[in-house]
Parts: C-alpha cells; structure tokens; sequence
C-alpha cells in the first residue's frame, strides 16, 4: 500500500517526479521472498491504492452513485497491470552474477513498458499516466520521447528504480564490501546522464521559431450539470457569444472553442456561429455533435452521431470536420451492449458514438479574402511576419485523445504546423484529471516535434513548444486555472517546411514493440518449468 502511494505522489496534483525512481522498487520490495501468486496479490494490492488515488477524480462526476462503481471498478481492472510485473519478477529478485542482475533489470523494465502498451490499446486502451509522464516537467529528460516516445522514459524510470533495488539487495548480502553498491547502479546512472546531456543538446539544436499565428482561446468553464441540462443551452450559448465577442481583436487569426463548449448546432445557432466569423474575419475550430444519416439502411430512418470539429473559414463557411476516433468506453459508447445489454444501468450516456474513420487536417489560408459585409465594419485581420507560411496545417484533437502517443502520430504529417486539442474535463472539477492530462499531452509535442494547443472547458487551456515546454497558461482573475475568461497566444514555432522530423514520428513505437516481443519470449522460458511440472 505504501508503494502505492509512492507512486501516486509522482503525478499531479502532487509532482513529486522523485517518487516515480523509488516506487517500482518498493513494489517489487513488498513481494521479496512471496511465491508467484502471493506476490501477484501484492502487487494487485499496490496498484490499487496507486490507482485509486490518482484517479479518485472520477468521484467529481455530478451522478449518484454511478461515479463510485465506475472508480472502483476502473482502479480494479487496472491494478491487474502492476499486479503482472510483480508476478514476472517475482522469485528472481537479485540474485546471480553482476550480469545477470543487470540483465533482470533491463527485463523488468522492459516488462513494465509492454504491460504500458498492451494498456494503450487493448479494450480500445487507457493510456492514461504511464510512468514516464510522472518526468513532464523535467524537459532535458523527456527529449528521448522524440526517439521511444513517452515509453523510453519509463524504462529509464524502471530501469534505474530496479536497479537502485539491487543495489540495496547486494549492500544487504554483503555489508563490508565498500561501493558494492556503485556497480549496480553505475550503467544506468551513466544513460541517463547521457540521456540527460543528449536533452540539453537537443534543446538548443531546435529548429528556429520563425512562424507566428495569433490565436484567441476561450474557456468558459461550464459546469457538467449545466451541460446536461437542456433548458440552460440558450443562456450559456448567449454567454458564450458574448465573452468571445469581449475576446476577439483584429489581431487574432485563429479562435478556438474547446469540446462541449455550443450546446447544440442547430440551424440559429449555426447561424450565430457562422455571422461571427464572418464579422471577425477569422478562422475557427469548434466542437459539436454532427448528425449523418445511415445510407443504405431501411426504415424507420437511422443516423450516426459523431463527436466532431469543425473547421470555419472567415467567410462563416464550414470547409471541413474531424471526427474523433478515440472514444470513451463507458462515456461515448457501450462495449458489447449486443450482447450485455444491462450494462447501460451502470452508465449515464443514452446514446452512443460512431468512431470516426481516419485522421484529418485543416488548412489555414491567410491569404484567403472573405467578401465584405455592408453591415459590419469589418477589422482588418492580423499581419503575420514575413517568416511566416501563408498557409499553415492544423491537425486536431477531441478529448482525451491527446493521451494516445500512437493516435496523435497518425493525425499528423510531415506538413503538420501545430497540434490543437479540445477537450472537456469540466465532468470532474477542479481536480487533478486535467494536469494530469496536460502532463502526458507534453510528450506528444516532443514525440512530434509539433507544438501542441489546448483549448478546455475548465482548464487546462495552455500551450507546449515542440520541446514539451509548457509557453502559455490560462488563469482567471482570481488566478484560478478552472475559472471562465480568454486569453491571446502569440504561438511561435518552426514552420513544417524546415522542421526535421522526429525518429519517433518516422518508426512509431518501436521500442515500445521491441519489449513486448522481449517480454513474451520471457513469459515462455518462465512458463516451461510449469509445463514440464504437469
């Protein structure tokens, strides 16, 4: 339970970014001298506390009683990952020859990273805080994303975490020995010095920033009770209108909305919409729900729903939509509900989601002219500087979507000038779910190469260079990250024409790949003993 708790301090709201070298360690120590299925237990007990605290969160939902059983249940199915890597390592803790302790090291580590990407993928995936987000903050280190992803800075967590176990494990069996524990630490220490040195150079061989846009982000901060409630759509639509209207300059380029922001897009709304852009001469991305109807189905009439955005020219035209292909299990669909149809007791939705199809970006033409209004004076737009493209390729994001390392690599190309997420977290409060979103969308701008915009209901609305460096946070007047209000970004970053493309972005998750084939040929040479026992 204590190493759970370790664990826990390593994410935010606490950041205790130390905690996440040490917690592994005392997973593995609470199972020392266990056999295989006590040990799994141990480690079941660990993950559960760990997951319990960092996701308690999920009891911020306004529903009765449903936020309880889906957290319990959640933390439940999760605690199955660390509870596995105890079991894997169990019984062969530190013992044997100096290399063969090294080489159970780099395994666990290695164990630890497959376990993170089966998470990422099965049952849809929950990539949701791998080890390696616990380090967002520590930028020279997190460069080695650009080449593993967010995985290469967990094995380096695990790695040296394990190491630092053995080297207590050696210390112990052999108390009179000066520095015996030196030579347990020693190679992992060195790579991640050399990790670290790597991530400094890499910090000033970053392409210039040459390219400028001037975005307007709005976060209105709307509370989830009010979002369901239908009879408050028209006096929280009015009063987004009128803080963006408040916000908007004829500086801006780009207004963003963040994900539940417009309550419903019906035809006065749309229209409302469309006659501000084209008022404002600027380009807009926005959420909302679209509505096709099911070709080729019989009646009565079908149509599937897709949580989508839209992307505005300033002439109030809708020139193009995404829709989001990663769902929430649970919030946007129901899994197997054919077949398990009582499983919609346990959930609030009442409809479900079509994932969408395939990835999609928005051009943004700033030599685009939008015709002149007699009604309106109309400001003139924004004048980018002279090293700015005249025309820039946005990749865009719905929801959480920005926690998937290998979802967020097929949305973007070697044309991709930025990344913008929008999202709704205001489901929980003023909790930790959206720093500890944040904290793992840092690793996609590194991952990339691409900086990356958040737009949210409730926080957090901020920006990350190419670097994973946090440039920009909203607060409100009383200096509150959850809090309504605007803020104008003058987003700097490399234009895609001279940015260098990450190895990361070129061969995916590779690494990640390598030890899950790694761990599975451990599992068979630890599963012939068993099979020769029967």
């Amino acid at each position: 339970m204590l190493a759970g708790v370790v664990l826990a301090l390593a994410f935010p709201r606490f950041n205790l970014a130390g905690a996440a070298w040490v917690g592994p360690a005392l997973l593995l120590a609470s199972a020392h001298g266990l056999s295989p299925g006590a040990a799994w237990r141990v480690g079941y007990l660990g993950g559960l506390v760990f997951w319990l605290m960092t996701l308690s969160w999920l009891l911020a939902i306004p529903v009765t009683g449903l936020p309880i059983l889906g957290w319990i249940a959640l933390a439940a199915f999760l605690a199955l990952y660390p509870a596995t890597w105890v079991w894997f390592l169990a019984g062969r803790i530190g013992h044997g020859t100096w290399l063969w302790r090294c080489f159970w090291c780099l395994s666990g580590a290695a164990v630890w990273v497959a376990l993170e990407m089966i998470r990422a993928r099965l049952f849809s995936g929950f990539p949701w805080l791998p080890l390696g987000a616990a380090q967002w903050e520590l930028t020279p280190l997190i460069q080695i994303a650009a080449v593993t992803g967010v995985y290469g800075v967990s094995f380096l967590v695990v790695w040296m975490a394990l190491a630092l176990y053995s080297s207590v494990g050696t210390l112990l069996r052999h108390p009179t020995t000066r520095y015996i524990w030196l030579g347990e630490i020693i190679l992992p220490l060195m790579v991640v010095i050399l990790v670290f040195n790597r991530g400094l150079s890499r910090l000033q061989q970053l392409p210039a920033e040459a390219a400028t846009l001037s975005v307007t982000a709005i976060q209105p901060s709307v509370p989830q009770t009010m979002i369901w409630n239908s009879t408050e759509n028209a006096a929280r639509f009015d009063r987004l209108m009128r803080l963006t209207k408040i916000a908007l300059t004829n500086q801006t380029e780009l207004l963003l909305w963040p994900e539940a922001a417009v309550p419903g897009l019906d035809h006065e709304t749309y229209a409302a919409i469309t006659n501000l852009v084209q008022h404002r001469r600027v380009w807009m991305l926005f959420n909302a729900d679209e509505v096709r109807p099911t070709i080729g189905t019989t009646a009565p009439a079908t149509a599937e729903v897709f949580n989508a955005a839209f992307w505005l020219n300033p002439a109030g035209a809708c020139v193009a939509s995404y829709h989001k292909r990663q769902l929430v299990i649970f919030g946007e669909y129901l899994p197997w509900d054919d077949y398990l149809p009582f499983l919609k007791w346990f959930t609030p939705i009442t409809g479900e989601y079509t994932a969408g199809q395939q990835a999609t970006q928005f051009e943004l033409d700033r030599s685009f002219v939008a015709p002149a209004s007699p009604d309106y004076e109309i400001p003139a737009p924004a004048t980018p500087t002279s090293a700015s493209p005249s025309r820039l390729r946005i990749a865009p994001l719905i929801c959480f979507e920005d926690v998937f390392p290998h979802h967020v690599r097929e949305q973007i190309n070697e044309e991709t000038d930025l990344l913008v997420n929008l999202t709704n977290d205001g489901w929980f409060g003023a909790g930790a779910a959206q720093w500890q979103q944040a904290a793992s969308a840092a690793f996609r701008a590194v991952e990339n190469g691409v900086p990356l915009l958040r737009v949210c209901n409730n926080g957090l609305t901020c920006w990350f260079d190419a670097a994973g460096r946090m440039r920009a946070l909203f607060r409100d007047a009383h200096a509150s990250e959850y809090g309504p209000g605007f803020v104008h970004w003058r987003v700097t970053f490399a234009p895609a024409a001279g940015r260098p493309a990450t190895l990361y972005h070129e061969v995916g998750d590779r690494f990640g790949w390598t030890c899950v084939i790694w761990c599975g040929i451990l599992l068979l040479v630890r599963c012939r003993p068993l099979r020769k026992a029967r």
